[in-house]
């Protein structure tokens, strides 16, 4: 069973997936639907912004979730099948459209509501994230626990990797304390504290606008970041999409949910190859890989 996953925020950087545009000209249409939403050019935002322009949340989030469609289409136009689908984070949004859930252009749609409500939550709650590796994540949990500041474990990587979310003094807080008890601390290059409380206003925001977009039930297994196992209720996915915003992202539960689903194969789509670690850090007897580039396209056993 081959479950394909695509990346999160983080993971982006200036030229991702240009080569593989530029020698399959037909994937331009993807870039070409998201600058037709956002009103922006998505194809200049991915190869041609600074690091730091591409990494503000409007940017990175569709340019991002652009890539890893477009690395997708790529594999199955050689050959490439699959049977499941998990995003992380942003990721899920790239897994929405993968498994039918939604189209090309409602997918950017969402993508853009998110980018902007996100956006603007940042801007009025600062906040920050860094992965925590090297402990267990019942630790982070108490650490988190007993800071006199903001702090929560939010996103659950692997059984020695957890990424926490909090105000700057929160996680400059519970920074000293893990170092103290050896962890190694990794602040990410993100622009606020997702999933978390201080998203709250992002999550309001979003519903209102994800409550026009049309869900379908997928075509593949299709598993959830906030579940984490694999979903089966599609009746309300703006609710659902909303709370994903100040939930936790269950990866590690995921991961083992596939596992036991029979999953034995896992490819990453996007910028990077973050969650192919997690893969081979979570999970035994498993295959994991990668497409970002032309380089990896070719490289990649895959195809059948």
């Amino acid at each position: 069973m081959t479950i394909s996953l695509f990346s999160g925020q983080g993971s982006q950087y200036p030229g991702m997936a240009g080569d593989i545009v530029k020698a399959m000209p037909e994937l331009d249409r993807i870039f070409e639907a998201g600058s037709d939403i956002l009103g922006r050019d998505l194809r200049a935002i991915c190869l041609d912004s600074a690091p730091e322009e591409l990494s503000r949340t409007i940017n990175a989030q569709p340019a991002v979730m652009a890539v890893s469609m477009i690395c997708l289409e790529a594999a199955k136009s050689k050959g490439y099948a699959f049977d499941g689908v998990a995003g992380h984070s942003l990721g899920e949004y790239a897994a929405m459209y993968a498994s039918g859930v939604v189209s090309l252009e409602d997918a950017f749609r969402l993508i853009k509501a998110r980018s902007e409500a996100m956006d603007a939550a940042c801007n009025e709650n600062k906040g920050e994230m860094a992965a925590i590796l090297k402990t267990s994540p019942e630790k982070v949990e108490e650490v988190c626990a007993a800071a006199k500041n903001y702090a929560a474990a939010v996103n659950y990587n692997s059984p020695v990797q957890t990424v926490v979310a909090g105000t700057p003094e929160g996680i400059a807080e519970v920074s000293e304390v893990f170092a103290g008890l050896k962890a190694r601390v990794v602040k990410l290059n993100v622009a606020g504290a997702f999933h978390s409380k201080l998203m709250q206003s992002a999550a309001d925001s979003f519903y209102e606008a994800a409550k026009g977009i049309t869900f379908n039930v997928p075509n593949v297994k299709y598993y959830s970041n906030v579940t984490g196992g694999k979903l089966t209720d599609f009746s309300d996915m703006a609710s659902l999409l909303a709370k994903h915003i100040v939930s936790p992202v269950r990866f590690t539960s995921e991961l083992n949910a596939m596992k036991n689903d029979g999953a034995d194969r896992f490819v990453e789509f996007g910028p990077g190859k973050t969650l192919v670690g997690l893969v081979k850090k979570t999970l035994s007897d498993v295959a994991a890989e990668h497409v970002e580039n032309l380089e990896t396209l070719e490289r990649a056993a895959i195809y059948e």
